[in-house]
């Protein structure tokens, strides 16, 4: 039979998945500055297989503004180049050699809104997952209160326990969501 204290602790574990979760999708979302992250999408025809550009290459920064991407093999350079430039990301890689850049275009006022918006949206829907996570803890923890196994006394104190570690983690996630934000305005 599982315990209050089992059920926090699960759900605990959850919040810092769904925490995790959206930091990797913040680090997908394009900001004024280059990140290697952003190619992470991008997957490269290798011998029939399609394999993630990381897999084929060494991304790297070459500067706030130009990710270097460094094929692992001489003919695979415009395979990579063609991939990049098919992507949804709308960049436009240049081949020097065995290097081939692939500069960050400015983004318009426009297109920062749009960002901000999506980070919005991603958000809520991080906060939405913790919420829901809440209110699955709860219903545990009244299960447990209904079958006489803890006190009425021990699921007011459960449930405090777990309205604090789910404020803490929703404040979390504004906190990243204005960071992004201010990240994406920074001209």
């Amino acid at each position: 039979m599982t315990t209050i204290a089992e059920i926090t602790k699960t759900m605990q574990a959850k919040m810092d998945q769904s925490i995790a979760a959206f930091k990797n999708n913040m680090t997908k979302i394009r900001t004024g500055r280059a990140n290697p992250a952003l190619l992470d999408t991008v997957h490269v025809d290798y011998y029939g297989a399609m394999l993630p550009l990381s897999q084929v290459a060494n991304l790297s920064l070459i500067d706030s503004r130009t990710i270097s991407v460094q094929p692992w093999e001489k003919n695979m350079g415009a395979k990579i180049e063609k991939a990049i430039r098919e992507s949804d990301l709308g960049l436009n890689p240049a081949s020097m050699g065995d290097l081939i850049r692939v500069p960050m275009p400015p983004m318009s006022e426009e297109r920062r809104k749009e960002m901000t918006k999506l980070v919005r949206h991603e958000g809520e829907a991080a906060k939405i997952a913790v919420r829901n996570l809440r209110r699955d803890a709860n219903e545990h923890v009244k299960k447990i209160v209904k079958d006489k196994l803890a006190s009425e006394d021990d699921q007011k104190r459960s449930e405090a326990e777990i309205q604090k570690m789910t404020d803490k983690h929703i404040a979390e996630i504004d906190q990243l969501v204005h960071n992004k934000e201010q990240e994406i305005m920074a001209v």
